[in-house]
């Protein structure tokens, strides 16, 4: 019997690891999902342990799951959504996100069914407000690139599956206008658990106190949660913020910790990473300047290095070459977008038989350059610097594991010796 209830126990943590591991990689899972029953089977525990190791909410419904998690690092700009895959994805800046939250704020007050010609008219009436105007953002469906915005927005919460396409096409609403538009179904449901915040936009006025605040004050206000003046209450809070930089960050260097942070994580590191890989089996990785979750079955990741395709080959290339960038005592010099830009063009040369024609075009090194770079730093492998610093990309520890040594002659016993990545050099055994 002991053997047997050993067994249960070990295929009941199995299955919860999964399903915090799907969630993890998913926090909005629809019931047409083949994650979404295991997860509604455990979704008691994973409640309690999210809530307690991250401060994060689970909301589990009949249709769908949805997880309520809030960044640590409100600064970070390296992770916007995309829509769709390879060289037909696109991403969000900061005016698809403005449209993003303009529809969903039509889409609250719609019926259950609307048109892609009737979203992009609401589009246009709301950025008529002063406030909106002012601040540089117009929309108009004759303009073809503002349409193409729309579709881009309207295609994200398709994926979400707040959109569902009854009839249309979006392609030819892009060239036709409103003579090829879209009817859809609007999710209600879904729609109302997209938004996670701590307090509610529109209880963060435009004018009065609020006024003051810049965009990352404004982000503060959304997510700032109550955090009891006590030891108890600030030693849970830092716990929730490292633990969610652990699971969301690709690495956590000690110098972007605040001094009460590196505090807490020197004395509490040992137990807070033992419980996190025992609920998820990712593998932690401790260095000398910081230290990673690392997930050996690569599932957790939206971006991955090295990766199949031309964008793949080129980011591997190009953090091979900026780890050759060895720190000195100064620090590593770092390179600029148009260094960058030359290796591409010369590497266009070289492997242009195995890249794909349109990232051998004349004019394609810079958009390349942008994206491949983008790419390094949303790993945590590189840092830019803002422009009154001089805008360089720096290299951070964790490049090192690409840093590849000269090959070597054969030793003494006439075995050969291979080029290997170093894996200490740069980040380094603490």
């Amino acid at each position: 019997m002991e053997e047997l209830s050993d067994a249960l126990t070990r295929q009941r943590q199995e299955e919860q690891r999964r399903a915090l591991r799907a969630l993890l990689a998913r926090p909005l899972i629809r019931s047409d999902d083949s994650a979404f029953p295991l997860i509604r089977r455990h979704t008691a525990s994973l409640r309690d342990w999210l809530a307690r190791e991250a401060g994060w909410h689970v909301q589990s419904e009949r249709d769908f799951v949805r997880l309520h998690k809030r960044p640590a690092d409100l600064q970070d700009p390296t992770r916007p959504a995309t829509v769709g895959r390879g060289t037909q994805r696109k991403t969000f800046n900061r005016r698809r996100y403005a449209l993003f939250c303009l529809l969903l704020a039509d889409l609250e007050r719609g019926d259950a069914q609307i048109t892609l010609g009737r979203l992009g008219e609401g589009l246009g009436q709301a950025v008529d407000d002063p406030a909106l105007a002012e601040r540089g953002l117009a929309f108009s469906l004759d303009h073809q690139e503002a349409r193409r915005d729309l579709v881009v927005v309207v295609r994200l919460l398709m994926e979400l599956g707040v959109l569902v396409r009854v009839a249309g096409d979006e392609e030819q609403f892009l060239r036709r206008g409103l003579e090829g538009d879209v009817l859809y179904d609007v999710d209600r449901r879904l729609l109302a658990a997209l938004l996670v915040t701590a307090r509610g936009p529109s209880l963060v006025a435009l004018n009065g106190a609020d006024a003051e605040l810049d965009l990352e004050g404004r982000l503060h206000a959304l997510s700032e949660t109550f955090v009891p003046d006590t030891p108890d209450g600030r030693n849970r809070e830092l716990r929730h913020r490292l633990a969610r930089r652990l699971l969301d960050d690709p690495v956590v260097y000690l110098e972007s910790l605040d001094e009460e942070e590196a505090a807490y994580l020197t004395n509490q590191r040992g137990p807070m990473l033992r419980r996190l890989q025992q609920a998820t089996g990712l593998v932690a990785e401790v260095r000398a300047e910081g230290l990673a979750l690392v997930d050996p079955e690569g599932e957790l990741t939206d971006e991955k290095i090295p990766a199949e395709g031309t964008e793949g080959h080129l980011a591997l290339l190009m953090a091979e070459r900026l780890a050759e960038d060895a720190p000195a005592e100064s620090g590593p010099k770092g390179v600029t977008l148009e260094e960058a830009e030359a290796w591409i063009l010369q590497w266009q040369r070289d492997y242009r038989r195995y890249w794909r024609k349109s990232a051998c075009e004349p004019g394609a090194a810079h958009g390349l350059a942008r994206q491949t770079l983008a790419r390094l730093a949303a790993l945590g492998l590189v840092r830019r610097q803002a422009q009154h610093e001089g805008g360089r990309i720096l290299p951070l520890p964790a490049l090192g594991r690409f840093r590849v040594h000269a090959p070597t002659l054969p030793d003494a016993s006439g075995t050969p010796r291979y080029a290997q990545s170093d894996l200490s050099e740069s980040f380094t055994d603490d």
